[in-house]
C-alpha cells in the first residue's frame, strides 16, 4: 500500500487503535489495523487522510469496493457509513449488551449488513471481551 508510515499512524491513533466501522480494538485482537480507502482507489479514491480509515482485516474485506448497499428496512440502496463525514454513535448502537451493532439510520442499517458487522466470530468475541470489560468501547483507554 502507498500510504506512508507516518499518515497510517495518525489515522491509526485518531481511531484510538480501533476499527472505525465494526468498533474492535487492535490491543485486543492483537492483529494490526489497515487502511481502508472510504472511495476505493480502483473507483477514484486518494490516500489523502479524509479518504482513509483505520479497519480491521474483516471489516477491510467484507467492504471490499464497496460504497453502497441496501438499507434491510426500506430496501432502497444507500451509501455506507463515511468515518470521516460521520459519528459512529449517530449512525449505531450496540445493542443485547454489547455484542451486536445495530443502525440507528438507513446508512447505520445498510453498513452494519453489507460490512457483515455481526458475523457469528466476532459476535462471539465481543461476548468474550464483554466478560473481561474490555468491550464495548468507551471513552477510556484499555489500559486503564
Amino acid at each position: 500500500m502507498s500510504v506512508p508510515a507516518k499518515l497510517r499512524q495518525e489515522v491509526i491513533a485518531a481511531a484510538s487503535a480501533r476499527c472505525e466501522y465494526c468498533q474492535t480494538s487492535s490491543r485486543i485482537t492483537g492483529t494490526p489495523l489497515v487502511m481502508e480507502h472510504i472511495l476505493p482507489k480502483s473507483l477514484g479514491g486518494s490516500d489523502e487522510r479524509d479518504n482513509l480509515a483505520a479497519s480491521c482485516y474483516r471489516c477491510n474485506e467484507f467492504k471490499g469496493v464497496k460504497t453502497h448497499a441496501r438499507d434491510p428496512e426500506s430496501g432502497q440502496l444507500v451509501a455506507l457509513f463515511d468515518p470521516r463525514k460521520q459519528v459512529w454513535a449517530d449512525e449505531f448502537a450496540w445493542s443485547n449488551g454489547g455484542t451486536h451493532v445495530v443502525g440507528k439510520t438507513a446508512t447505520g442499517r445498510a453498513t452494519v449488513i453489507g460490512l457483515r458487522l455481526n458475523n457469528d466470530q466476532l459476535v462471539e468475541a465481543r461476548a468474550l471481551w464483554i466478560a473481561f470489560r474490555w468491550h464495548p468501547p468507551s471513552a477510556r483507554p484499555l489500559d486503564s
